[in-house]
């Protein structure tokens, strides 16, 4: 398998520059960071993909033995990393992708530099003194809803995601990302990012880490971000002054000095 065709794997900016790996979150592809590319253009030499089932993916590539968890999408990064040969990279992962971030470095620390972490979660669901948003049968009446009406679920859900009602455009891309995935292939995705539980991975991660959280994100509360970097050692947290889940297109300038000032800290 080409990775590169496989995961639509694109390299622009400084040849010269640190490497900077830009991963989606979920109903999303490498489009949406579009808004930050160019600044990170001027430092890095930055490399967007689409996770496989997703955006210009070879999506014959996808199965659900394969990306019914994590592991399937932590192999593609792995594999992605390897065949660019470009040395240690920093990982940026946005949403359920900051999961597959975690992973990947707790396997193979070689590959990665630094990680950032753009409004992660561990766990959507409360457990105890643990607050993940959600309970789980919030999360099942999602996931009910989803399996009955998935282009009914995206215009409901994805605008809530995205916060902004003041600028309802963003809304209306956030559905239509959702709206243009393979249902089947969101319906098991959509399962992987909201039952997984990786807090038990975070205190394993061992490369300079950035958690970047949402100042109001209904997905995933500050809360969550507050846990994320207590639990990863020497742990770096922004708070963006920015709403909703996608502050790369809410608040592209922040995101990427976030970004940029981080990668190119000691």
């Amino acid at each position: 398998m080409d990775v590169r065709k496989r995961n639509r794997v694109s390299v622009t900016g400084r040849k010269d520059g640190p490497v900077v790996v830009l991963a989606h979150g979920f109903g999303c592809d490498q489009n949406l960071w579009r808004l930050v590319v160019p600044e990170l253009e001027k430092h890095f030499r930055v490399v967007l993909f689409d996770h496989v089932g997703a955006g210009g993916s070879d999506v014959s590539a996808w199965s659900p033995e394969r990306y019914s968890t994590l592991d399937g999408y932590v192999q593609d990064v792995i594999e992605l990393c390897q065949e660019l040969g470009l040395g240690p990279v920093t990982f940026v992962g946005h949403s359920v992708s900051s999961m597959i971030g975690v992973l990947a470095v707790v396997q193979e620390p070689g590959l990665f530099d630094k990680l950032v972490l753009l409004t992660p979660s561990p766990s959507y669901i409360d457990d105890g003194d643990y607050r993940g948003g959600f309970s789980e049968q919030d999360i099942d009446e999602l996931l009910d809803s989803l399996d009955s009406n998935y282009l009914g679920w995206s215009a409901t859900v994805a605008p809530v995601i995205m916060g902004n009602p003041d600028r309802p455009e963003l809304g209306e891309e956030l559905t239509n990302s959702f709206c243009r995935m393979d249902p089947e292939i969101a319906r098991v995705f959509a399962r992987v990012t909201f039952l997984s539980d990786n807090r038990a991975d975070l205190s394993k991660v061992s490369v300079p880490t950035l958690v970047a959280e949402s100042a109001r994100d209904t997905l995933a509360p500050r809360e969550v971000g507050a846990f994320v970097h207590r639990q990863i050692p020497g742990s770096e947290l922004v708070t963006l002054d920015s709403t909703g889940h996608c502050p790369q297109l809410s608040a592209p300038q922040e995101t990427a000095e976030a970004i940029i000032a981080f990668v190119q800290g000691s």
